[in-house]
């Protein structure tokens, strides 16, 4: 069918392309043929035509080629239009980035470092400024030890008294600064492994085995924490070390067995030290008692008898002044006070001479005044 007439054929006196014209003839003027209608395979052919002039290729059909015009398909205002238009698109879409709340961007001016983008949406005028989006909250671990690369030696350690450690950590991890994480280190993770060995060695060769093993693992990690924050910040590498988790700490596997029998003989020993100066404290301590009880002791009786020695002395100077005053009445009222205090427990029985004849000797009857008072007030209280 031909596409003399079409809307996109070169139809009529000023087509130029037809079959007709290219054989001399065309349409005469005021001629009865009505138009045609172009076919959907030709509208298709000429649309890709056009479309690649539009991207700058050649037209489908050659000039003065059979089924072609003269002069191809032409570029028009709305072509180029939307033609700017794609492109302000292109161009908007390379330019303007999102950037998620957990992450940062790092913005470049023609390859030097501009800005740090915040959270939301971000323009960069592209290619003039390029960006890249760093996770700056999420936390990572890099494992260290045996377990961690799979190397045998970088858990091994010597410590100060010349032992072989077998030690696994993990160094957990966040970005602080996003520029300083991409500029000062060319591969941080290899940076944040050898600073965090080295450290961990540093510490070890400074500590006793038993207090590794033991009880100092959570100052050991404090302290490695720290010695690994201060030799990042030295090197300016925006990182920020959150943990470190100690995972193990035992002798290497070759002696483990040995180790752990002399650790058993150790406690053993420490067991039977500690029963035994539980023993001697016991011991110690009733004699450290009994001694002081004697000393009390002694210090009460050493009073008493001084006490009683001072009390004698000052009587015996008090009798002796009375003496001095009165002789004779002080050596009767001794005797008397001596003689009651000797006889005041015998029963006694007085003889006096002259009863019962000239020469004889009486019995005087002694009535006991006291053991009569002494009965009664018995029987009272019965």
């Amino acid at each position: 069918m031909s596409n003399n007439g079409g809307p996109w054929g070169g139809g009529g006196r000023n087509g130029g392309g037809g079959d007709d014209d290219r054989r001399g003839g065309g349409r005469r003027p005021g001629g009865g043929e009505p138009p045609q209608i172009p076919e959907i395979d030709d509208i298709v052919k000429k649309g890709q035509e056009q479309l690649r002039v539009l991207m700058g290729g050649g037209g489908g059909r050659r000039p003065n080629g059979p089924g072609g015009d003269g002069g191809g398909p032409k570029l028009t205002r709305g072509t180029v239009s939307l033609a700017v238009l794609a492109a302000v698109a292109a161009w908007l879409f390379a330019s303007v980035y999102t950037v998620k709340p957990e992450e940062q961007s790092v913005e470049l001016f023609l390859g030097e470092f501009s800005s740090v983008g915040q959270p939301g949406l971000n323009f960069a005028p592209w290619p003039v400024v390029t960006y890249q989006i760093v996770n700056v909250t999420s936390e990572r671990v890099e494992p260290i030890g045996t377990g961690g690369s799979g190397r045998l030696s970088e858990g091994l350690m010597l410590t100060g008294d010349e032992n072989i450690v077998d030690i696994d950590f993990q160094v957990v991890w966040n970005i602080t600064d996003p520029a300083r994480f991409l500029f000062n280190l060319r591969d941080p993770q290899e940076t944040i492994r050898a600073v965090s060995e080295s450290a961990m060695r540093e510490i070890i060769a400074q500590s006793l085995l038993a207090p590794i093993l033991n009880r100092d693992r959570g100052p050991i990690a404090q302290r490695l924490r720290e010695l690994i924050q201060t030799t990042l910040n030295s090197y300016d590498a925006g990182i920020n070390v959150v943990r470190v988790n100690f995972d193990k700490a035992d002798p290497p596997q070759e002696v483990i067995d040995a180790f752990r029998e002399v650790q058993a003989a150790e406690q053993e020993r420490d067991r039977l030290q500690n029963e035994a100066d539980a023993y001697a404290n016991t011991v110690l301590g009733a004699a450290r008692g009994e001694s002081a009880q004697i000393l009390e002791e002694a210090e009460a009786y050493r009073a008493r008898v001084v006490n009683e020695a001072e009390g004698e002395a000052s009587r015996f100077t008090a009798v002796l002044e009375e003496y001095e005053k009165a002789p004779e009445v002080t050596r009767r009222r001794l005797y008397i006070e001596t003689m009651e205090r000797v006889l005041g427990d015998v029963d006694k029985i007085l003889l006096e001479q002259g009863l019962g004849g000239e020469g004889g000797s009486g019995v005087v009857p002694y009535l006991p005044l006291n053991e009569l008072r002494r009965s009664g007030t018995d029987g009272g209280s019965n």
